[in-house]
């Protein structure tokens, strides 16, 4: 594969040329494209922190996946790019036996480059064309183009130097890690951050290109919906041709317009701010106005020369290979019409030894009739005690297979436990059978940070006849440490409506994390932060959602029952899931309350009814309580579990 690489003196730009079609990697931490701007500058908010580095941006407003000329920057007055010069030299020698072309691009019309030292080509751009063409931000900025003239990479070189701050060495290599990933054929897992630097204003406009479906629309399809609508995808239809879009541009038009595709439902960031998801989908407003622009066209379809390089989809693992695997035991019926019942079934892992998981992936064997798959990590034999209101360990849904924690994370499976997979089938019209498995692969020492997931639940939900706008609130409300929160997921069943998460720090402050006004139960959906969310230890975290069990809701089973909690979708679920992480050497301190101590309720524990059977063996006088006598007596993971749940539930 070639690549050319482009250098500013205001931001260096990369093109990598690439001969080989692009594989897309499933997506860890979905930094995926998500619609572009024709490299649009994407502004912040006023900042008064002198400090500046790098940070995640989405990869659709940066301009990743837009077609554009071959070019790049840099700058010789600009003292980031001063420092960043034997950086840049390095790379240029390092990358170039491997097909790598830099260019660099200086577009301060008043610097005088002489001895740059760079054996790249070096340009002025005195006129400022090119900065208007790719709408570079800072003097720093890299951008990384393919064969096909495609931004693969926008952003910085590293978080080495940015403004305010020098450190040593990188602690993330961005450039590099962006090339590695190029060259490998996959697509690179950060696809743009901001780029501090000394800051450029755009004065010219770049010429507007003529919107054909091989130079802008097949982009669009390729970044934002091909990963699903494909042969061997899990959409009804494909839409990787010129053919197959205009034989559906009607439902094109109709779910974009309707904001059902590409699916994502949380409330829009406010005016001039930016998404706050590292997996954003939502269509950027430039992609929208092209894309309907040329559905009511003649459909031109344009030059395939400016085609963008098709990608592979490797029908292996996209994670590389696990270091073990592990399958249902025999392969799952289901019928061709009607529903199915959550399908549970236990999967023995028989570790002699803790486990630290830094990467998994899901894969069913029949992923057309998968709706979603939880896997939960439990005690051996003890038939999922906790099950959903104590967090998952996995989870799968179309279009996000695999989660790759970076170095320093992983999550904890601990030695013995079984894998319960709760499996959530939907019948396609046609009979046939799923076996899915899980691959895992092992951290290589003991993580800094441990991953878990927990949940703000209300199991005693019961949701009257014909309400439209039923509101359940459950929380988390005492947070034993200091964490981070890297990720949401809200899950309810058909009735479910809307879902909103509120943090509540200690100094009495409410700040709401992520509204969802319209929950759409055919997408469990996570959402992925794109900078972790701090946590101090004594916070609480509130999930409150909505629900219509009215008759004006079409997926209503029956809106004249009162529903309660349960597993299958004619009942319904209050689950308010979150992701943080936590450092390691505090993971193994016990959870206390605010006063640093657990007190047994008096009165004991009330089973709730969907734990019951779980608990009969453990309820010894059939009371229906697990009172201080049964609560001694419990093995150690479900007396762990009892206590999480009481702190959870504790007024």
């Amino acid at each position: 594969m070639r690549l050319l690489t482009l250098g500013l003196t205001f931001a260096l730009a990369l093109t990598v040329s690439a001969q080989e079609p692009v594989k897309p990697k499933s997506k860890p931490n979905p930094w995926q494209t998500t619609g572009a701007e024709p490299l649009a500058k994407d502004k912040d908010k006023a900042d008064p922190n002198p400090k500046e580095a790098p940070k995640l941006r989405l990869p659709g407003p940066a301009g990743v996946g837009a077609f554009v000329p071959d070019l790049a920057f840099t700058n010789t007055t600009c003292p980031i790019c001063k420092k960043y010069a034997p950086s840049l030299q390095r790379l240029e020698k390092e990358w170039a036996a491997k097909g790598v072309t830099f260019l660099f691009v200086n577009p301060t019309k008043t610097d005088k480059p002489a001895e740059h030292g760079f054996t790249g080509r070096y340009v002025h751009d005195t006129d400022g064309t090119l900065t208007a063409t790719f709408g570079a931000t800072s003097t720093a900025e890299v951008f990384v183009l393919d064969a096909a003239r495609t931004v693969q990479y926008r952003g910085a070189i590293d978080d080495q130097y940015g403004l305010g701050y020098a450190l040593d060495k990188p602690r993330s290599n961005y450039l590099t890690v962006a090339l590695t990933d190029l060259l490998a054929g996959k697509v690179p897992v950060v696809q743009a951050t901001t780029a501090p630097g000394c800051e450029l204003a755009v004065a010219a406009k770049p010429q507007a290109a003529e919107v054909t479906y091989h130079a802008r629309i097949e982009r669009i399809m390729q970044a934002n919906c091909v990963d699903c609508h494909r042969k061997g995808g899990v959409a009804p239809f494909v839409l990787d041709t010129y053919d197959d879009v205009v034989a559906n541009k009607a439902m094109i038009k109709k779910t974009v317009d309707k904001g059902t595709m590409p699916p994502w439902f949380a409330a829009p960031p406010k005016k001039g701010e930016h998404s706050a998801f590292a997996n954003d989908r939502t269509l950027t407003d430039g992609d929208k106005k092209d894309l309907f622009a040329w559905l009511a066209s003649d459909m031109k379809k344009g030059n395939p020369a400016d085609a963008p390089l098709p990608r592979n989809y490797a029908s292996g693992w996209g994670l590389g290979k696990p270091d073990a695997v592990f399958q249902l035991p025999k392969p799952i019926a289901i019928k061709a019409e009607g529903v199915m019942n959550y399908q549970n079934v236990i999967v023995p892992t028989e570790f002699d030894e803790d486990r630290w998981v830094q990467g998994l992936e899901m894969q069913p064997t029949a992923r057309e009739v998968v709706h979603h798959v939880l896997v939960f990590a439990v005690p051996q034999g003890s038939r999922g005690v906790g099950g959903e209101a104590q967090g998952f360990f996995a989870a799968y849904v179309p279009g996000s297979t695999a989660l790759v924690y970076p170095e320093g994370y992983a999550k904890k499976l601990p030695k013995g436990s079984d894998l319960r997979f709760q499996i959530h089938y939907t019948p396609n019209g046609k009979a046939t059978t799923d076996q899915t498995r899980i691959g895992l692969v092992f951290a290589k020492e003991k993580p800094r940070y441990e991953v878990r997931v927990s949940a703000a639940v209300n199991p005693a939900l019961s949701i009257p006849p014909g309400a439209d706008n039923h509101k359940v609130v459950g929380s988390i409300p005492f947070i034993p440490w200091d964490c981070r929160i890297l990720a949401f997921f809200p899950h309810a069943h058909v009735r479910g409506k809307a879902a909103q998460y509120e943090l509540k720090t200690p100094d009495g402050k409410t700040t709401k994390l992520l509204e969802v006004p319209h929950y759409d139960f055919n997408w469990q959906l996570q959402y992925r932060f794109a900078e972790p969310v701090t946590v101090p230890r004594g916070s609480g975290l509130i999930y409150t959602a909505w629900y219509d069990n009215s008759d004006k809701n079409p997926a209503n089973p029956d809106p004249k029952k009162t529903v309660k909690w349960g597993q299958q979708t004619y009942e319904e679920m209050h689950l308010g899931y979150v992701e943080f992480v936590i450092d390691s050497a505090k993971a193994s301190e016990p959870a206390v309350g605010p006063k640093g101590e657990f007190k047994f309720p008096k009165d004991g524990v009330l089973i709730p009814a969907q734990f019951k059977d779980a608990f009969k063996r453990f309820d010894t006088d059939s009371n229906g309580v697990i009172d201080q006598k049964e609560f001694d007596a419990l093995p150690q993971a479900v007396k762990n579990v009892v206590i999480e749940y009481v702190k959870r539930t504790a007024p």
